[in-house]
């Protein structure tokens, strides 16, 4: 397999990138956008300007990269994701083309106007055809606090959730990309006193979590290795991963949530790939007690991701409420893909598993708002003089992650989502 030459924080390209932006040479990420004259095209990104993969691969660019030709021109990042070094290799070929003293592309005015799209002509859209989804619930802090809520602060945390990756499998058909707008669910619910009700949630709430999604894995029967679990992975993106509190609180034992999570969960359009995170690993959790033999692993397994979340209320300006980072959690993903697949589960392209809510150890870096507000209790002070304990309608909620290691820095962008009423 090719080395990740696409790493190099001494590169530059020759397209030109404001500073400080999240998609340097050193990211190309992958995405899907809808342009005028295209409904989807196999996008990258560099700086504000948008790369159509599918004319250069006409051109023959990619064919070193294992990727056939007509693969480009699919309407989902599905068929390009044969595998780690198909992949990696495609990046490292769309960084020689990017850098600053290659004039192959640079110097060839007609094929850069026809490949090169301001950001702000594109639609961008779904970027992977999501077959299962998966959300987990690995973060200590998180999952200590709403069992400190709703349990025993003593005994906040459930006796399986020290030796396992606790998830469940959710609902990818409501997946939906930045800049959708959702509507406020009905539910059940249950007041303190009385018989259930049906209703709209006054409880909505979002979740900071990030997504990763996958190569084909393994056929069915067969376990994935935390040591091999990274070869299956192909990239992450911002999930926000919508949760009616009081929908959840009444419907969720024995079998957990359902109406409370499946109305919608939110991606950013970008796909950072694993190895554009590779020089931003650090060390996770200490795990104690010591895990069973599947989820030991060697190495770091995290990585330190800072998360924003804001929330925009149409008469003001963006409040950020959150600042966290990915590096809290206490299952890193390749514990997350061994322990779903120890039983012989299969895997396949396109495939997503989430995080669960990333929570730090201070208020500010609480990644929901049941947290910010402690369950509504202490609500919070936004710009425009309104407070909030629950999200509203009309209030957007926005979340951006970044890397920073002092050499390089790049990013995810954001997915940006809008509250409506009811219907």
């Amino acid at each position: 397999m090719e080395e990740m030459r696409a790493n190099d924080p001494s590169r530059r390209t020759w397209v030109n990138v404001e500073e400080g932006s999240d998609f340097p040479i050193q990211n190309i990420p992958f995405g899907i956008a809808g342009l005028e004259t295209k409904e989807s095209v196999i996008v990258t990104r560099i700086g504000d300007w948008v790369m159509r993969l599918d004319v250069l691969a006409t051109e023959g660019f990619f064919d070193s990269t294992g990727i056939p030709r007509e693969a480009f021109e699919s309407a989902s990042l599905n068929d390009i994701m044969l595998g780690k070094a198909e992949i990696r290799a495609l990046r490292n070929r769309i960084s020689d083309l990017l850098e600053v003293n290659n004039e192959i592309l640079r110097d060839d005015h007609d094929l850069l106007d026809s490949c090169m799209v301001r950001l702000e002509k594109c639609r961008m859209q779904l970027p992977v055809s999501i077959g299962d989804y998966t959300d987990f619930y690995s973060s200590r802090e998180h999952a200590t606090n709403v069992g400190t809520m709703f349990r025993d602060p003593d005994n906040a945390l459930l006796p399986n959730w020290l030796h396992l990756p606790v998830g469940y499998h959710g609902r990818s058909s409501s997946i939906i990309v930045s800049g959708t707008d959702i509507r406020r669910p009905h539910g059940q619910q249950k007041p303190e006193d009385g018989p259930p009700v049906m209703g709209l949630s006054k409880l909505l709430d979002f979740e900071l979590e990030m997504a990763f999604i996958t190569f084909d894995g393994k056929p069915l029967g067969q376990s994935i290795s935390t040591d091999e679990a990274e070869n299956y992975i192909f990239g992450m993106c911002i999930f926000n991963d919508w949760s009616a509190r009081d929908i959840q609180k009444w419907e969720y034992v024995p079998l957990g949530p359902f109406l409370a999570k499946n109305f919608a969960s939110s991606m950013s359009p970008w796909v950072v790939t694993l190895d554009a995170l590779d020089p931003f690993r650090t060390s996770s959790p200490k795990q104690d007690p010591e895990v069973l033999d599947y989820l030991k692993y060697t190495g770091d397994k995290n990585f330190d991701i800072e998360l924003e979340v804001f929330i925009e209320p149409t008469s003001g300006t963006e409040n950020r409420v959150c600042l966290s980072n990915f590096k809290h959690l206490y299952w890193n993903m390749s514990q997350q893909l061994a322990h779903h697949t120890i039983n012989g589960c299969n895997i396949r392209r396109g495939d997503m598993l989430a995080s669960g809510t990333i929570s730090g150890p201070e208020p500010t870096s609480y990644g929901s708002m049941l947290e910010i507000s402690w369950k509504g209790t202490k609500p919070i002070k936004l710009n425009d003089g309104t407070e909030r304990k629950f999200i509203q309608d009309r209030d957007s909620v926005i979340m951006r992650a970044h890397c920073n290691n002092g050499s390089t820095k790049l990013g995810f962008g954001e997915v940006r989502t809008r509250v409506l009423e009811s219907k």
